[in-house]
């Protein structure tokens, strides 16, 4: 069988593919560090203090309120998604639909498998790994990888299980790993088969904005104002949002433990749409089993407030439409809810 063509522009590109390896490197180096800070400091006091500046449930409503927390979520997460947009960038600048397409390979459990792993090292939250899912959806035409992959970055980043390992009793811990290995392994085939048609990758390349420009700088700019486009907007908005929903959640909720079918179902559909900065979800847990709220509603918040939020919900939406977009959404709340009850 014949192989297809590599088109001239992406081989006159390829010598631009180093800036996407060293993008990747720096932005490990700055999580981990970060990383190794939080689990230091948590090692040493055996807890982690929350953020009420950017989500506490159950006060006053109003806008203003809202902005003021979008504000300082933004101030927490700049730097990873400045980062995810300039990956996003170089990935639709500079590679090839081909060499994600041969990399992921055709065989499905593979390609979860790879996604998987190639998305937990980023240790972005949801936000910020959205723009490199859109391109990577784009680009390369495989809709179920790129979801496991936006998955994987949030739900496996192995700082986070570290520290559930470390704050949590080994059930809940462990339970959380098998659920986010499960999204990323399910839900993107799902949502694939179910709602989504695929596209030929050889077709989406041709459509693409190409240039057999020896000058790679023209590219990379080209694609970061059209990922900077995109994202911002759905980021405000999307956090913005997200915010003003958890000001309207009663405060009753959280007061009362009550049924536990119940509560893991209320919790479950908060924590999807809510937008957190990474490991929020940990002391916000803490903060539900200290209320004396069961195993399984801490279960099903350190699952779903990872996994998706409404800004990746709406990325997830711009390449694929919103039927995608509420199938994963609906699907992260199924395994959140199944996982509470079986936790």
């Amino acid at each position: 069988m014949s192989k297809t063509p590599v088109p001239e522009v992406y081989k006159t590109r390829a010598r631009s593919l180093a800036l996407l390896p060293l993008m990747i490197a720096v932005l490990f180096v700055y999580k981990a560090n970060t990383s190794m800070k939080v689990l230091s400091s948590t090692w040493a006091t055996g807890t982690m203090a929350g953020r009420p500046n950017m989500v506490a449930f159950g006060e006053q409503v109003t806008a203003f309120s809202a902005v003021q927390r979008l504000e300082n979520y933004l101030l927490a997460i700049w730097p990873a998604l400045v980062f995810g947009i300039l990956i996003a960038a170089a990935v639709r600048a500079f590679v090839s639909p081909f060499l994600i397409v041969r990399f992921l390979g055709k065989r499905l459990l593979p390609s979860q498998i790879r996604a998987g792993f190639a998305g937990a090292p980023l240790m972005l939250c949801s936000c910020c790994v959205a723009p490199v899912f859109t391109t990577v959806a784009e680009t390369s035409a495989r809709l179920a990888p790129a979801i496991g992959f936006m998955l994987a970055s949030p739900s496996l980043n192995p700082a986070a299980l570290a520290l559930t390992f470390m704050l949590f009793e080994p059930r809940i811990a462990v339970l959380r790993a098998l659920l986010a290995i499960s999204a990323v392994l399910v839900i993107g085939p799902v949502t694939e088969r179910a709602v989504a048609r695929r596209q030929s990758p050889v077709l989406l390349s041709t459509t693409r904005e190409e240039s057999s420009e020896e000058n790679a700088v023209v590219p990379f700019f080209r694609a970061l104002r059209v990922v900077t486009i995109r994202t911002l907007p759905v980021v405000l908005i999307g956090v913005f949002v997200s915010m003003l929903i958890v000001q309207f959640v009663p405060p009753a909720i959280f007061q009362s433990a009550g049924a536990n079918v119940v509560v893991v179902v209320i919790i479950a559909t908060i924590a999807v749409p809510l937008a957190l900065p990474t490991f929020l979800e940990i002391p916000i847990a803490l903060s539900l089993l200290a209320a004396g709220f069961s195993s399984g509603a801490a279960v099903a918040f350190l699952f779903a407030g990872p996994a998706v939020n409404l800004p990746s919900l709406w990325s997830v939406a711009q390449v694929s439409g919103w039927r995608v977009a509420v199938t994963v959404a609906v699907s992260v709340w199924a395994i959140a809810v199944l996982g509470g009850l079986i936790g």
